[in-house]
């Protein structure tokens, strides 16, 4: 529930659908529970390392630039133009921002392998369990989120809309600078 790249997307794409924040939601499902079944199954010390941590920040960066821009090059084209990837593709949406986020693996393979470790120990109905409730958190808050943008398009009329994407637009420009400037950093230090 951080902000983070998916929250400007879901912001984002709710000005459009009401419901993209269950479709984001599944794109990070898609995602997550590989993920989950992977760590358990050993591959932690992979997503610890500093060359996937780079690897997955200077790709995951240039995908957020490059949704940013699209946004934001979407706000100057007239009301009939086409929506930005982020609001046309929520899903897709979900799935790459969601796999292309250093933090999202990081928190994975140090909290999140340990939550799911101690969930294993109870055996594959508990870990199961764990992946769900987990998700339906995910699910919930996403939903909220779009309904947020929505509602806020619906109240507030097309000039909201344009300036919550504006907003989404330069935080999601501020996420890509940031992954790769850490990828930078880690390959510096």
């Amino acid at each position: 529930m951080a902000p983070g790249p998916i929250t400007a997307a879901t912001l984002a794409a709710g000005t459009r659908s009401r419901h993209a924040g269950v479709l984001i939601a599944l794109g990070h499902l898609v995602v997550e529970l590989p993920l989950i079944l992977l760590l358990v199954a050993g591959i932690g010390k992979f997503l610890e390392s500093s060359g996937t941590r780079v690897g997955i920040g200077l790709a995951g960066g240039a995908f957020l630039l490059l949704m940013g821009g699209q946004l934001l090059l979407s706000l100057r084209a007239t009301d009939n133009a086409p929506a930005s990837s982020t609001q046309r593709r929520p899903f897709w949406s979900g799935v790459v921002l969601t796999a292309a986020n250093p933090y999202f693996l990081l928190w994975w393979a140090t909290v999140g392998l340990t939550m799911a470790g101690q969930a294993m120990e109870f055996g594959l109905l508990v870990l199961g369990l764990f992946a769900l409730v987990h998700w339906l958190c995910d699910l919930i808050w996403l939903e909220v989120l779009s309904l947020v943008g929505f509602k806020g398009t619906e109240a507030f009329g097309q000039r909201s809309q344009r300036i919550v994407s504006a907003v989404c637009g330069v935080l999601l420009l501020g996420f890509g600078l940031k992954f790769v400037w850490d990828a930078g950093v880690t390959i510096a230090g």
